[in-house]
């Protein structure tokens, strides 16, 4: 797209009016996934209220005199309570500003822009909700790993591995999830890698089922990692990948291993495909 017609098309898009709420996916991490509705809104928003995992580089699109509010939730750190972002979000809009709500991935996959918009709704407070790339599966294409593959399987699950059994992340059953025999994509799943892939091999998946992690995917940092699921946490930890992460387990991640040994330049092929 060229530059004269990609201002053609901000041009186009929906009016960001005072007092509303854009609630925006920032996809993976690499501003060039942003689609058009999210940039406009980006670029129009007098204040932005981001999460931990949206890109420095896309909130360095924001206008100079944006105001940039964190309310970032990291696992074993203090983190913005749920109730006082969505309260923040009704102060900000009823002050007159465009407020942006802004998201790693999609606003809706584990985002808990459910829960947010219900807040804006009771209170009057009209909203948008732009879809974004989410992380899941934007870090298999990084890697070269397809999320679905002929003859390989029909369906993927995702799901998120910050499952504490209380009210708000309930116990997820990993051994169901086992028995399906389908690629499963983790989110937030560093922290309790081992315990997960314990109960996967409980659940019946092999040891040698192919798994991979996906560190800090789209960006100039990304890592690869591909191993097994029963030596995945042990090389996880030695190889020292952390947060942000996506976890892949099944029989797609050989995908990746099958292509570099046909074609290796394309580990090099752009500079967020990078191996271990």
């Amino acid at each position: 797209m060229t530059g004269r017609a990609l201002k053609a098309a901000l041009r186009r898009m929906p009016e960001f009016r005072p007092g509303h709420v854009w609630l925006i996916g920032a996809g993976p991490g690499d501003p060039g996934l942003l689609t058009l509705h999210a940039l406009a809104g980006i670029e129009q928003a007098d204040v932005l209220v981001h999460d931990a995992l949206v890109s420095p580089c896309i909130l360095d699109l924001a206008r100079p005199d944006a105001r940039l509010v964190f309310a970032g939730k990291r696992g074993g750190r203090p983190s913005a309570k749920q109730a006082d972002i969505a309260a923040q979000l009704v102060t900000l809009a009823r002050q007159g500003n465009r407020v942006v709500r802004l998201k790693g991935g999609d606003p809706y996959v584990f985002g808990r822009t459910g829960e947010e918009v219900l807040a804006l709704a009771e209170h009057g407070i009209p909203f948008r909700v732009i879809p974004g790339i989410t992380s899941g599966l934007a870090s298999l294409t990084a890697a070269l790993i397809p999320a679905t593959q002929r003859g390989v399987n029909h369906a993927i699950v995702l799901a998120t591995g910050h499952a504490g059994g209380d009210a708000e992340t309930p116990t997820i059953d990993w051994t169901a999830l086992a028995r399906l025999g389908q690629p499963i994509v983790l989110y937030m799943a560093v922290s309790r890698l081992a315990a997960i892939v314990g109960e996967l091999l409980a659940g019946g998946l092999s040891a040698e089922t192919p798994a991979a992690v996906i560190a800090e995917a789209t960006t100039p940092c990304q890592r690869v990692l591909v191993s097994t699921l029963a030596r995945l946490p042990e090389e996880l930890a030695r190889e020292g990948l952390v947060s942000p992460a996506i976890v892949v387990v099944g029989e797609i991640v050989a995908m990746r291993s099958r292509l570099l040994a046909l074609l290796p330049e394309l580990a090099e092929a752009a500079p967020w495909q990078h191996a271990v």
